[in-house]
């Protein structure tokens, strides 16, 4: 079984709640919303996935009090307790909050993702890879601007997705050719 956890911001959980529905093959209103031709990624058996948790963590208080970061780096601009980060903070939060969760849970496969100026940033972490990437929609959290958020989201979540179900199978070297996605090996 492989288990995987959620610490999200800018995607409310969302990236939790499909590989969720993904992996107890739920249907219909309760199924997935953003796979799209699932075997086209390969023949891995998503009944050997779990979710532990898909947290929603859009607050520096929650990523101190939820997620027991004892410091983690002084958002530039907070609003109403939301973080703010530029993309290169949002690239670092993401792994904090990923590597945060994977500690809470021990999972195998930690997701974080946080965006306040920029794409916003995800950051998969397992335990022979750390997987870095942006959405494709670049906003700005202090703008409000809702539609832009909406989409950034969306970019987001799907992006994310795809790159699990990659790995789920076996193709980094497919991830390796996404645009914005930083691999290391560990």
């Amino acid at each position: 079984m492989i288990k995987i956890a959620t610490a999200e911001c800018f995607t409310h959980g969302k990236i939790g709640l499909e590989l969720h529905a993904l992996a107890q093959n739920y249907k219909g209103n309760f199924g997935s919303e953003y796979i799209e031709n699932l075997s086209e990624y390969g023949n891995f058996d998503y009944n050997d996935l779990s979710v532990t948790c898909s947290l929603s963590i859009p607050t520096i208080d929650a990523v101190k009090d939820i997620l027991n970061v004892e410091n983690p780096p002084k958002p530039d601009y907070l609003i109403k307790g939301i973080k703010v980060y530029d993309e290169n903070g949002d690239k670092k939060v993401s792994k904090i909050m990923a590597e945060a969760v994977s500690k809470l849970t021990d999972c195998d496969i930690a997701i974080g993702t946080t965006a306040g100026i920029g794409h916003g940033a995800i950051t998969i972490i397992t335990p022979d890879y750390e997987i870095t990437t942006l959405s494709d929609i670049y906003t700005d959290l202090r703008k409000n601007n809702s539609e832009e958020l909406f989409q950034r989201q969306i970019s987001g979540i799907k992006k994310a997705i795809n790159i699990i179900l990659l790995f789920l199978n076996n193709k980094i070297d497919e991830i390796s050719t996404l645009e914005n996605v930083e691999i290391i090996k560990k």
